[in-house]
């Protein structure tokens, strides 16, 4: 399976990909940058390394941070749109597995952390869609 493969004419997964991308873009840069209301990369390190026990955390939180940022880009322009989804999907059972898996409903629960997932593993499966930078690439391949 190509990571850029899709058919252009399923809509489907248009909204779905810009809700995700988004969500998971800005949750990226609250960690890297402290945009959005959060704290940068050195603050949420500090919290990965004495709160979830995870060394070294400015490292974790670089990979958890990066991994939101890049995958949101992807899922947002719709291009390698499955290693978006799949990027995603890593980073968000990592943090159900560390962060959410204690209770159910919000805020510390995993029902959000669920839905995410959902979308991702949609996503992966049906690809970038309509409006997709996949799609458009797929049709200069014909």
């Amino acid at each position: 399976m190509k990571f850029s493969h899709t058919n252009a004419r399923d809509w489907a997964s248009f909204a779905p990909r810009l809700v995700l991308g988004v969500i998971m873009f800005a949750h990226g840069t609250q960690k890297l940058f402290g945009w959005f209301g959060g704290y940068g990369l050195e603050a949420t390190g500090g919290f990965f390394a004495e709160k979830l026990g995870m060394m070294p955390g400015i490292f974790w939180a670089g990979l958890a941070g990066g991994g939101e940022f890049l995958s949101g880009i992807l899922l947002i322009l719709g291009l390698l749109t499955r290693f978006g989804a799949l990027t995603s999907t890593i980073t968000m059972v990592v943090a159900l597995v560390t962060v959410h898996g204690g209770a159910f409903f919000l805020p510390t629960g995993m029902e959000y952390i669920l839905a995410l997932i959902a979308l991702a593993i949609g996503l992966f499966v049906s690809g970038g869609g309509a409006l997709s930078l996949d799609a458009r690439l797929a049709r200069a391949e014909q």
